[in-house]
């Protein structure tokens, strides 16, 4: 006997009182069934539970940029609609099949940035940086194919309002075609200083004696040294930290060019302070430009990141040019290249 009918018998219920209580119970299911098909299918913003969540529906491509971005964070879901499923630092992010993508926990926006989702932001300076800054980031070390770009930027705080009203933001939460947007306009109103190692003189750097963090520590000094040559005195320098203070100072000890002002590596940076912020952006524009020149150059289009994507474009080019292809556009280091090399033996 059903749970429905028992409750029925028990109550005395008449036989139209009882179809009346089944079609309620009826109902509910499919709203509950409903409002779950609802959350994966359209847009939605606001909260549950205290915990920020965001649905967008992004194109098929920037969904691909996300993942190859984020793939090393990927973890298991039960849920068969869920093509993706990304366990993040203070979030979670599920792709569907349907190709809508739901962010959820307290950096919800921070992540649904990528998109081009615009987090609102507050019209006063932190503390933290109501001074004149240097700022440094770099981008390309994560990504095979393509250079090394590493940008020093000077920014005060007259210029916060300006550069909020632009929407710039962290580069890691704006989609390419909005960095190449904002770059143009920050490299004509910011005093800045950019240094790009293509990957073949990467490639000689690193069989020089460098390794990864010291030939970033070589760049980020020589960028705030020529920055602080065209008579800018900033009260602060902050670098978005690749590596400790003590290794830092280590690797430093190295370089020819030194200045008396103090730097501070201090980790997200990027998030904290619009110098880092502007860097951020412009380094991310050089290393594209990079990138789709050496595209243009080998005649394939070479991807960011590092994963099995690259492996096969590297194969390609192993097949076409040999291993002075890769030298001339990628980083040799990576095991990308023992990769395609296996891929081209089969």
């Amino acid at each position: 006997m059903s749970v429905i009918k028992t409750l029925g018998t028990r109550q005395g219920l008449s036989f139209s009182s009882f179809l009346t209580l089944q079609a309620a119970v009826l109902s509910y299911k499919i709203f509950v069934g409903f409002s779950i098909l609802w959350l994966s299918t359209f847009p939605f913003y606001g909260t549950i539970g205290g915990m920020e969540t965001i649905t967008l529906s992004p194109k098929q491509q920037e969904i691909q940029a996300f993942v190859e971005k984020y793939q090393d964070q990927l973890a298991p879901s039960k849920n068969p609609h869920i093509q993706y499923f990304f366990r993040l630092n203070q979030a979670t992010v599920s792709i569907f099949s349907s190709g809508k993508v739901l962010f959820q926990g307290a950096k919800a926006a921070y992540y649904a940035g990528f998109f081009g989702h615009q987090v609102t932001k507050t019209s006063s300076s932190p503390a933290s940086q109501n001074f004149a800054l240097i700022g440094t980031d770099e981008v390309g070390n994560g990504s095979y194919f393509g250079g090394l770009a590493v940008v020093a930027s000077f920014v005060t705080p007259g210029q916060h309002d300006f550069l909020r009203k632009l929407g710039v933001g962290d580069s890691k939460t704006l989609n390419d075609s909005k960095i190449r947007q904002l770059a143009p306009v920050l490299k004509e109103k910011i005093a800045h200083q950019a240094r790009l190692l293509s990957p073949e003189k990467y490639n000689e750097v690193i069989a020089s004696g460098y390794n990864a963090v010291s030939v970033k520590v070589a760049l980020h000094n020589q960028a705030i040294y020529l920055l602080l040559q065209k008579v800018i005195n900033p009260e602060k320098i902050v670098i978005d930290a690749f590596t400790s203070q003590q290794n830092y100072n280590k690797y430093l000890k190295q370089e020819k060019n030194h200045f008396p002002n103090p730097v501070s590596l201090i980790e997200k940076a990027e998030g904290k302070f619009l110098a880092v912020a502007v860097s951020s952006i412009i380094a991310r524009d050089l290393f594209l430009e990079n990138l789709e020149n050496l595209s243009q150059e080998l005649g394939y289009t070479l991807p960011s990141g590092a994963g099995s994507k690259s492996d096969q474009v590297a194969s390609q080019i192993l097949q076409a040019y040999g291993m002075a292809g890769l030298q001339h556009s990628a980083k040799l280091h990576f095991k990308n290249t023992e990769k395609a090399q296996k891929l081209l033996e089969r």
